[in-house]
């Protein structure tokens, strides 16, 4: 499942893509014709939390990642046929799978919030505070969760933020003290960074602290498993040493 670090990883493995032109593209993709972006020149690519922003002078294509999204760089997965696949003048080859596709206009590309993106240079931590503020009756485990706040953070960081800083994944936001709402929106950042250095590294998993665990580290009894909130993902908890806060 990707989360905002594995689709900075993709940035920075694309990079040589910008400035080619593609010669080939096919694929299963419905949204769109793959003949189209063949001739089209790369401009740049960009992500925003789980999407990935392909820049070309006549269109804009927005691949979003979803719950299983995954990517080849010059290969392929065996047996699956690629969402969308293009090749570039120099023979390197981007493939996607599982994965939704469209093109946008310029004016929804142009819109994106990238100080709302947790990895983006432009992130606004003041910013991800006063929406947080505006929704006190919120979940924790839906804050870290809701894209508009916090892009980028999946499902993996969330389990691991919270458990971080001792908040139980049903407290409301507007509960939290002020200090434990600027810990959660740092620790968001913090974590997205770790999770980055870490699964470039190959050694995430060892890292985790909560996220699948059965028993808290801290206190050495079980953690509690459900899916909670608005979102209903899963959350891994304990009941000892993460307040709830209401």
């Amino acid at each position: 499942m990707p989360e905002g670090p594995s689709l900075y990883i993709l940035k920075e493995l694309v990079t040589d893509f910008v400035g080619q032109d593609i010669v080939r593209a096919d694929g299963n993709v419905r949204a769109i014709e793959p003949a189209r972006l063949v001739g089209q020149h790369i401009l740049a690519i960009r992500t925003w939390g789980k999407h990935l922003l392909i820049e070309m002078p006549d269109l804009v294509l927005r691949v979003h990642f979803l719950l299983f999204g995954t990517y080849r760089i010059n290969e392929r997965r065996e047996g699956k046929t690629p969402r969308l696949s293009i090749e570039t003048a120099r023979g390197d080859e981007l493939n996607l799978y599982a994965c939704a596709i469209r093109e946008i206009d310029r004016i929804e590309y142009e819109a994106y919030d990238f100080s709302a993106d947790v990895m983006s240079e432009s992130w606004d931590p003041k910013k991800a505070r006063k929406k947080l503020r505006a929704q006190p009756d919120m979940l924790a485990c839906d804050a870290l969760l809701d894209q508009d706040i916090f892009s980028g953070v999946g499902n993996i960081i969330k389990n691991e933020v919270l458990f971080r800083i001792r908040v139980h994944p049903l407290s409301t936001v507007g509960a939290l003290p002020a200090p434990k709402l600027r810990l959660l929106v740092d620790e968001a950042r913090q974590y997205s960074f770790d999770f980055l250095e870490w699964k470039r590294q190959y050694v995430l998993k060892q890292h985790w602290l909560a996220h699948a665990k059965r028993i808290c580290p801290r206190c050495d009894i079980p953690f509690h498993k459900a899916n909670l909130g608005r979102t209903n993902r899963r959350s891994f908890y304990c009941e000892r040493c993460q307040k709830r806060y209401t």
